[in-house]
């Protein structure tokens, strides 16, 4: 088997950078690197989660880094000194709610994290990027489903499909892929704001609705998301690969 498609070492010597990759799908793919044999920076905003995870990875870096701040993003610029092979933008913020509950601050809360957040960071990160470097956003079949009560979230997560889009043509021309992660409903604690009930009544109506008949687990996902970051997506850029149990079945 060729270096390039050898799962065991296909992060060798490589850096990638996850944000929100303190818990969730985010975490098991930094898990997965270091496995790999890379070298991986993680975000996120609970310092006791860093803690926790300095004493778990020893050998990642943890960056308290709140995505909903826009001046972070150029202090977690400052911590980046050296070339970086990838980038995870996954760092990530839900809230459900009809129309007329949403609030100036939600909305405002949302569009922080999921749109400007990644928005700022690129462009202060660019520079670290490099002919063979990958980005992946992670969007979520929210933008597909049209459920009601997720307006503005599925909004957040289209305007990322819609980036990636543009900033694959702006990107190519320096041999820098990007490509979107489309998750469907993924056993995390990302839903863990819902009421116990509610969350378990969207979970049994998710896995009704998908032909696999169950939730994926965050290293199935991870594992998707690794794929577009690694040489072995080397000709796709400008997509959204779906990850879904055939829930939206592309």
């Amino acid at each position: 088997m060729s270096e390039k498609t050898n799962a065991n070492n296909r992060f060798q010597g490589k850096r990638i950078l996850i944000t929100g990759g303190t818990s969730g799908i985010g975490l098991a793919g930094a898990r997965r690197i270091l496995t790999e044999g890379g070298h991986v920076i993680i975000t996120g905003r609970d310092e006791s989660r860093q803690q926790a995870l300095k004493q778990e990875l020893p050998s990642a870096q943890v960056l308290i880094n709140d995505a909903a701040d826009p001046d972070t993003a150029r202090q977690l610029a400052s911590h980046i000194t050296s070339p970086l092979d990838g980038i995870w933008f996954n760092a990530g913020y839900a809230r459900i709610g009809a129309l007329t509950d949403t609030t100036p601050d939600l909305f405002d809360q949302m569009m922080a994290v999921n749109v400007r957040a990644p928005f700022l960071q690129l462009s202060l990160l660019r520079h670290h990027l490099h002919a063979g470097s990958s980005i992946v956003l992670t969007s979520s079949s929210s933008v597909y489903e049209g459920n009601a009560a997720t307006s503005v979230y599925a909004a957040t997560k289209a305007a990322l499909v819609a980036a990636a889009r543009s900033w694959a043509d702006e990107l190519a021309p320096e041999g820098i892929r990007i490509n979107t992660l489309i998750p469907g409903a993924i056993a995390t604690d990302f839903r863990n704001f819902l009421p116990e009930q509610t969350r378990t009544e969207f979970e049994d109506s998710v896995v009704r609705d998908t032909p696999m008949r169950r939730i994926g687990t965050a290293d199935e996902a991870a594992a998707v998301a690794l794929f577009l970051l690694s040489d072995d997506a080397s000709y796709m850029t400008g997509t959204q690969v779906f990850v879904d149990g055939g829930l939206l079945k592309h």
